[in-house]
């Protein structure tokens, strides 16, 4: 069964790939912060699109849990929607966001090792085995479809494992965005070195005490509508896309999901993970065959309006300065502009809310088909983050 729906699916793709081109239009493209005008600027704005990490189903990687599934075709959609925000937040934090992807082309250290991170195998920090059993604690089985705010979470607890990238992942709670909560993450990621946390500004207003930054991941669990995206919302969706820290959205249809990136007039652009490859295997330290981490097709588009209201939008700021510089676009952009807000930026955590609890690195459970068994995660992944950059 599990080969008949992994041809299925790619037939459909493989048609699909006659049926899609980029519009003839003089309206710009915006692809995650950078515009582009389809007409003189085709070949670059192709160029971005595929150098971002593309991760779809794969089949016949290890089982998951030693019992479990060996392909995520038919639930892991969401889950490798996860992977290309968060890939897309390591690529910009080690090499820029003005970096190309060049297909047989020599990479950077940098990028294999940001490839590792995600190889379907029990031993990378963000296979799709970390986030299947890092979602038993959200409630949800392995094998279970996952919403964007679940992805989110698995995420934020997974980071907390990671110290070569040491990125800050911050999921905001009631469609509203606290900073006191999130300099209270900064500040518990660099403990003892300094006594107490430091506020951030969103009005670029310089603290006595400077804070140690951490690259930080915003991640923003929203509902825009009730069954379908309420167009009041749509512009300010447009905006986010065209912020320089944007890393994208999380969302798409029901039990159908995507990573979207940008967007052209009342159309969204996304990647799409519905595509089974098989999984790559190699080595911890070698060179990963990266031509499939790729979409080299032109990319998917999809009516603004189809939309599904659950999303999560994805921001990342490299510095303190990007930080200060997306409050202040939201300010202007988002929260001054619109009569019904798509979320709300705050400076101080709501006194009606229950305390803001410091993400610790959780205790996991992993579920195979035979049972469960307790998995010893932080030395899992040290595994990981050990890959040695002497190996290439």
């Amino acid at each position: 069964m599990e080969a008949v729906l992994a041809k299925y699916e790619n037939q459909i793709n493989v048609f699909s790939e006659y049926l899609e081109d980029l519009p003839d239009t003089d309206e710009p493209v915006w692809i995650l912060g950078e515009c582009y005008d389809v007409k003189t600027g085709k070949s670059e704005l192709l160029s971005d699109v595929r150098s971002r990490l593309w991760f779809t189903y794969r089949k016949k990687f290890s089982p998951i849990g030693g019992t479990g599934p060996s392909s995520d075709t038919g639930w892991g959609c969401m889950l490798r929607c996860g992977q290309m925000i968060l890939a897309q937040a390591l690529v910009c934090r080690h090499l820029g966001r003005e970096w190309r992807w060049v297909a047989e082309g020599t990479q950077p250290v940098e990028y294999q090792r940001i490839l590792h991170c995600f190889l379907d195998r029990k031993d990378s920090c963000y296979s799709i085995h970390q986030m299947a059993q890092m979602g038993v604690g959200e409630g949800k089985s392995v094998g279970e479809w996952y919403g964007p705010n679940t992805v989110a979470q698995v995420l934020k607890k997974l980071a907390l494992f990671d110290d070569w990238n040491s990125l800050a992942v911050y999921v905001s709670m009631d469609n509203t965005v606290v900073i006191e909560d999130i300099s209270k993450c900064l500040d518990e990621s660099l403990s003892g070195q300094r006594q107490a946390p430091c506020p951030l500004s969103h009005f670029h207003a310089t603290s006595q005490h400077p804070l140690d930054w951490r690259p930080l991941l915003l991640l923003i669990p929203l509902r825009m509508g009730i069954n379908d995206i309420n167009p009041v919302y749509i512009q300010a969706l447009k905006e986010c896309f065209k912020m320089p820290q944007s890393c994208g959205v999380l969302g798409g249809k029901p039990n159908l999901a995507y990573y979207f990136i940008g967007f052209v007039d009342d159309e969204l652009i996304y990647l799409d993970p519905h595509t089974t490859q098989l999984a790559v295997d190699s080595e911890t330290g070698s060179t990963v065959d990266d031509q499939s981490y790729h979409c080299q097709r032109n990319p998917r588009r999809m009516k603004i309006t189809s939309l599904d209201p659950s999303v999560a939008l994805g921001f990342f700021c490299k510095s303190e300065e990007d930080f200060d510089s997306w409050c202040n676009l939201v300010q202007q952009e988002i929260l001054k502009k619109r009569n019904l807000r798509m979320f709300e930026l705050v400076e101080k955590h709501p006194s009606h809310w229950p305390p803001f609890i410091t993400p610790t690195k959780p205790e996991v459970q992993t579920t195979g088909a035979g049972g469960s068994a307790a998995l010893n995660l932080t030395q899992t992944l040290n595994l990981s983050a050990g890959y040695s950059v002497a190996n290439l």
